[in-house]
């Protein structure tokens, strides 16, 4: 499906991210470095698109050579072709700095994403996740559903940006290179193999493709023709694309009959040193004295899982039992937020509750902030492994150890007035 303008800008609003460090868990595939899928917000009238900045086509033109020479190959000629006259695209380079998932609160953009409105309108289109798709793969019909919803609002908001130009203006700016000429090279292999016209390649700023966004070494590796018509068709068939997520989650690992997690309350002088570290049976946590929100207990196959107490807001936000299929699902897209949008969105299409702890409300934290609270962290002697933005595993874990050394609630949560404080203390020195 060919999107208007008008929906390409309320796309590009909220767009891919880089992912987010998990804790390891036992899937099947190796990491797949795809960017952060937004929420799809309901399109709204066409904004003024900002004035592109000066590119600079030399360089880009000398990258393009080079790139031909690492990966073009026998098919160097196809490749030069597609790229011909090819121009780096700055919006792509603005909506990769500008990313909303990581300044936004777990909390936000998960109240974003599960709404009555999206759990209903997913519930409407059940009978079109095809059944045998489910016996064949084990996935739930709900998970299905909300992945659908969240990466493209049920296939309305697919992005319609021209894949392998995005793709090519990441390579070139070098921030993620080798992932992003991984990524060109087969979406260069998908037009010259004839399994989707060049015109007809078209997906979000990041590459994603498709009505379950897809990143075109997934759509190769992956991709399943449902209908049986030769073509892998994710664009304009829901079947083709729900069977292609379907397979995904599969092939890295999805347990069949088993939930994804469970919200849960920790008890009075619970050590949150604990939360994201060793993955463990409920029996463990049950010890410690860590109840189901709802009350009851996981079924004997979950009980016998590892499982990871997850505090994406803190110990005042919602606490979560993080299963398996949790970190199945982050192999979709490698996302806390993400994750939980699409649990919980699933969870209300098979009328289960909503949660018991409310979402507190906090402040965006700045790109800046969040790379001056990781310096100020490893300056202070709490080394995050690397200063790139991202509040991944390893901030929380040196903010947990700071916070503990501090005699903070060693929760590991950043906010935007922690990062300040982070930052004041290491400026003071």
């Amino acid at each position: 499906m060919r999107l208007t303008s008008k929906v390409l800008l309320v796309l590009t609003v909220a767009a891919c991210a880089p992912m987010v460090e998990a804790p390891p868990m036992p899937v099947t595939l190796p990491p797949e470095p795809r960017p952060e899928q937004p929420v799809r917000p309901t399109p709204q009238p066409e904004p003024q698109r900002p004035a592109e900045a000066t590119v600079d086509q030399a360089g880009f033109d000398g990258w393009k050579e080079g790139f031909l020479n690492r990966h073009g190959g026998a098919r160097r000629a196809e490749y030069a072709r597609e790229l011909e006259g090819l121009t780096p695209d700055p919006s792509v380079l603005r909506l990769d700095r500008n990313q909303p998932e990581f300044s936004r609160p777990a909390g936000a953009y998960v109240q974003n994403a599960v709404t009555p409105a999206r759990i209903a309108q997913a519930k409407q289109r059940a009978d079109r996740v095809p059944w045998e798709v489910v016996q064949r793969f084990g996935v739930p019909t709900e998970i299905l559903l909300a992945i659908w919803a969240q990466e493209s609002a049920f296939g309305a908001v697919q992005g319609d940006m021209d894949v392998i130009r995005s793709l090519a203006t990441l390579a070139h700016d070098g921030r993620r290179r080798d992932w992003a000429e991984a990524q060109l090279k087969n979406a260069l292999d998908i037009v010259v193999d004839g399994r989707r016209s060049r015109t007809g390649l078209k997906g979000s700023w990041a590459g994603a493709m498709g009505q379950t966004q897809f990143m075109p070494d997934n759509y190769l590796r992956l991709g399943v023709d449902q209908t049986g018509d030769g073509l892998v068709d994710i664009w304009g068939s829901d079947a083709d694309a729900l069977a292609s997520a379907a397979n995904l989650l599969a092939q890295a690992g999805w347990k069949r009959g088993q939930s994804w997690g469970y919200e849960v309350i920790l008890p009075p002088g619970f050590d949150y040193a604990l939360a994201e570290g060793d993955a463990r049976p409920w029996s463990f946590w049950a010890a410690r004295g860590v109840r189901l929100a709802q009350g009851g207990v996981p079924t004997d196959a979950e009980a016998a899982e590892a499982a990871t107490i997850l505090l994406p807001q803190g110990a005042r936000g919602p606490v979560f039992l993080a299963l398996p299929n949790h970190y199945v699902i982050r192999r979709y897209n490698n996302s806390v937020s993400y994750a939980l949008a699409i649990g919980l969105t699933a969870d209300g299409v098979a009328g289960k509750p909503g949660l018991v702890t409310p979402w507190p409300e906090e402040a965006p934290i700045s790109r800046d902030q969040r790379i001056g609270a990781q310096r100020a962290l490893t300056a202070l002697g709490f080394d995050t492994q690397g200063i790139d933005g991202v509040v991944g595993a390893n901030t929380r874990a040196a903010l947990r150890r700071w916070q503990t050394a501090n005699g903070r609630l060693p929760d590991g949560h950043l906010t935007a007035a922690l990062a300040d404080e982070l930052i004041a203390l290491a400026q003071g020195r």
